[in-house]
This record gives structure tokens, sequence and C-alpha cells, in this order.
């Protein structure tokens, strides 16, 4: 039975129809992972024995790829750093324990950008992993992996984390879901850290419906969170069999739609706004004034978070030493990477003396400018679209040494992030790269909704989903 094309629910109902079962289905995904992997690369380390679970569940067995940032206990977990190789957790993290329970069995851990520290996954100290879709191309970041598998059919969905788009960046890229709940909705106990105030973990899926399933058991309150929220997370089951959109009130920010967008981005966009028109929502333009401060806002924000987390590394316990732990200033400059190095080194400056007032305290108060923004928005409208990224993949190797050029791809995705509310990209089109390329790319489409409103982005997700069905899914990668 081939499960490469089948969402999640679908193969759960296959499960409990008694026509498979959990070892089959998991099987069949590790198979599947050792054909492709060796061409995407995706995978940092794989679990190549089935574990046969003693629960009474139809997710007994259905495997998950787990982005290598989340702890397992026992299992190495490195976040694809030379600073954390040999690292074994001793205690799971939140959301693998709500997927344990759930019946889901991790199928390995997924290669990422180093600490999430990346809009491409080419800052991994393990592999560059790359796009299902044309394999010479990036397929996103952080989690590069993460999206690249799911693409691919070597999982039926996979876990990442998002700080300023890195999941909905990679699902556009790779033509798939990526969700992003309300920060706090999920708790991040056992993930390791990047930048606290932002980091949320999240899903990659085929379909809308495997996202809100996922969320439904990953989301709730978590007493070893500080940050977790204890509002009510169920969906309404009913969103799933409305047809159209009347009554929705729906957002054009004026400031998203700018020089830069490719054009054949921009057609596609304009197409699912077309669509969403056509299936009654109302489309109003509306203000988010502080927006142009956002990615300067992030990029002071983000770092200085960075290097107060990653100060804890020091290759004594775990990760590379130098001279046996002699020397902790050299373990590090040898440990981490290029791009986490001027990320700590970025966030030590705005945090330092003569320098906090002006750079961090500053971007702070902004931040609070963007979250408000935002919330006066959602006085107006019911949800807020954009396009998830101004581009679609890029050759792997052609930003690598332009980091300005790299952050400008997230530059639809750090606003949502800084507000911490809910956002999915949905996959609505296809384009040929303005480089020349001569394969179309996936173009992703971002649905923002109020803080904890999941359910209304869920709701016009799945209508417009289920409108362009057939327009999205007559293409695959070629890797299919």
């Amino acid at each position: 039975m081939e499960f490469k094309d089948q969402s999640l629910k679908q193969i759960i109902a296959e499960i409990k129809s008694g026509k498979t079962t959990g070892k089959e289905v998991y099987e069949y995904f590790l198979d599947r992972i050792k054909t492709l992997d060796p061409k995407i690369e995706a995978f940092n380390l794989i679990h190549e024995t089935f574990k046969d679970q003693d629960i009474h569940s139809p997710l007994a067995g259905v495997p998950i790829g787990v982005k290598d940032v989340f702890s397992e206990i026992g299992i190495e977990t490195t976040a694809a750093s030379k600073m954390l190789a040999g690292y074994k957790p001793p205690y799971d993290s939140t959301i693998i324990s709500c997927l344990k329970e759930a019946g889901f069995s991790s199928i390995g851990k997924l290669n990422m950008d180093e600490f999430a520290m990346g809009g491409s996954g080419e800052n991994s100290a393990m592999r560059i992993t790359r796009n299902p879709w044309d394999i010479t191309r990036i397929p996103g970041g952080s989690s590069s992996g993460s999206a690249a598998a799911v693409a691919a059919g070597m999982v039926p969905a996979a876990l990442g984390t998002d700080t300023g788009g890195s999941i909905r960046q990679p699902a556009s890229m790779c033509g798939i879901v990526g969700f992003k709940p309300t920060y706090g909705r999920n708790s991040r106990k056992g993930v390791i850290s990047m930048a606290s105030s932002l980091d949320t973990p999240g899903t990659f899926t085929k379909t809308v419906e495997d996202a809100a399933f996922l969320y439904e058991i990953m989301a709730g309150y978590d007493a070893g969170d500080s940050t977790s929220l204890q509002e009510p997370t169920t969906i309404n089951p009913a969103i799933w069999d409305k047809k159209d959109l009347k009554g929705i009130k729906i957002g054009i920010p004026k400031e998203y739609f700018i020089e830069g967008i490719e054009k054949g981005v921009q057609r596609e966009i304009d197409g699912a706004i077309a669509k969403l028109r056509e299936l009654g929502a109302e489309i109003v333009e509306v203000n988010l004034p502080h927006t142009e401060y956002g990615l300067a806002v992030y990029y002071i924000v983000m770092p200085a978070e960075v290097s107060t987390n990653l100060a804890r590394y020091d290759g004594i316990r775990f990760g590379h030493t130098h001279g046996g732990g002699a020397d902790i200033a050299l373990s590090r400059s040898e440990g981490f990477g290029k791009e986490s190095q001027r990320r700590i080194m970025l966030g030590s400056f705005v945090l330092s003396s003569g320098f906090y007032d002006a750079y961090y305290r500053r971007a702070s108060l902004v931040r609070e400018l963007i979250k408000e923004d935002f919330k006066k928005a959602f006085e107006e409208v019911d949800i807020i679209v954009t396009p998830t990224a101004p581009s679609v993949a890029w050759k792997i190797g052609e930003k690598v040494d332009d980091p300005l050029k790299m952050y400008l791809s997230d530059i639809f995705t750090v606003n949502g992030s800084l507000a911490g509310i809910p956002g999915l990209s949905l996959p609505v089109g296809y384009s040929l790269p303005e480089d020349g390329g001569t394969t179309e790319l996936p173009v992703g489409f971002q649905i923002l909704g109020p803080e904890l409103g999941e359910e209304k982005v869920f709701e016009v997700a799945h209508v417009l989903e289920q409108a362009m069905k057939e327009y999205v899914n007559g293409k695959k990668p070629d890797i299919f």
C-alpha cells in the first residue's frame, strides 16, 4: 500500500479500518527514507527499528519527523551544531511526550540551520538539505529537514520551530502546510532555545486539517514553561464542513505588497486573494504602519536573546572541545558556525553597556507598537493575508555570502512572530524562478489570525485549500 500521497488523517483512517497497521506504515516510510534521503539529506538520525508501543490507539506506530531541536530521552539531539554533538537529553520535551502518549513514533531527527539560525538550511554543521522540487535549491529554513521530508513524502508530518518564520518560510518553499500557533500555545519545555520570547513549536503537514489535528494533541498548558497559556485549545469540527467564507472579513496590508516580490509570486498571491473573494469573503485594506521596522527590530531582539541562550555552551560536558576543555573561548569559536557567531556577537553588542538603551530597549518598544498595529487591525478584520515569502526557493550557495539578502526572505513573517500571533503558510500555486530556472516552484500564502485565533486561521485556510485543491495538487516534485 502506498502512503506517500496520503494525509495523516487518511493514514489513520486506513489503520482504523484494518487495511494496514502502524508497523506497516512506519516501515513504508522508513524504506522511503532509505531510498530518498541520500538525495535530499533531510535526516541527521534515523530510527531504523520500529518500536511496538503498548498504546491502544489508531495512531500507534504512525511516524513523525522531529526537528533536531526537540529533546528525546536518550536520543542525540544536536540542533545541527558541533557544540551539542553527543548530547543525549535525560527527558522528553513536552511536545514529544504529548505525541508519544497519542501513539506517534519518532522516525528520526531532521536537519536544520544550526540552533535554528538561518533561512536556507545551509548553516547546518551536519549537511545541506535539498529541496525535493529541485535538489539544486534550498528548502528554506531554519526547519529545512522537516519541510523537505514532508514535501518528499518521507514522513506524513514533521515538527518544526518558528522564531521569525522558520516553519512558514520553508513550508512556502517546499509547497506544504506550515503552521505556527500563538506564542505560548505549545510548550517550549525541552526545546533547545534560540530566542526565548519568539520560539514557537509547530508543524509541517500535507493538509490544513492535519495541522489542526496535531495542534489539538500538542497544545495546552504546561507548568514547565513559564510562558504557557491556559486558554482552551479545542477546534470546532464544524469548520471542516464549510464550503464558503461568507461573513468573513479579510485584511490586505498595503505595507506587505511592495517592490521586491517576484512577479510570479505576486501573480499566484493575487490569484489566491481573488479566490477568497469568489468564496464570499469581504476583502478590505488594513494599515500596519510599523511594518517597515519589523526586520530591524527582529534582528536586534533575536540576537540579544541568542547571545544569552548560547552563552551556556562551553564544550566541556558535550560538544566540540578545544584542548580537552582548557580553552572555552577557542572551543566556542571552533564549535559554533559562522552565522551563529555573527548573531552571538551582534546580540552581545546590543546588550552591552552604552548600547542597551539605543538598541535593545528601543527595539523592544517598537515591538510593542507592531503588536498594537495587529491588535487594531484585528478589530476590523477576522484574518490578514500576505505572501509568505517574496520569492520561490533560490539556488544553494546563492545568498550564503550576503546575510542581508538571506534575512530579507523572512520579511513577511517576522512581524507576526514579534506580535506572537498564529500564522499558517498554505501552498497556492507555482512560479518559475527569476534566475532562469526551468522548474516551477511552490508559492506560499500566509494566513494570520489574532492572538488565540487558531480556529479562524484553520477555517479560512481549509476552505481556500479545498477550493484550490485541483490546481495546487496538480503538480508533484520530480522525486515523487
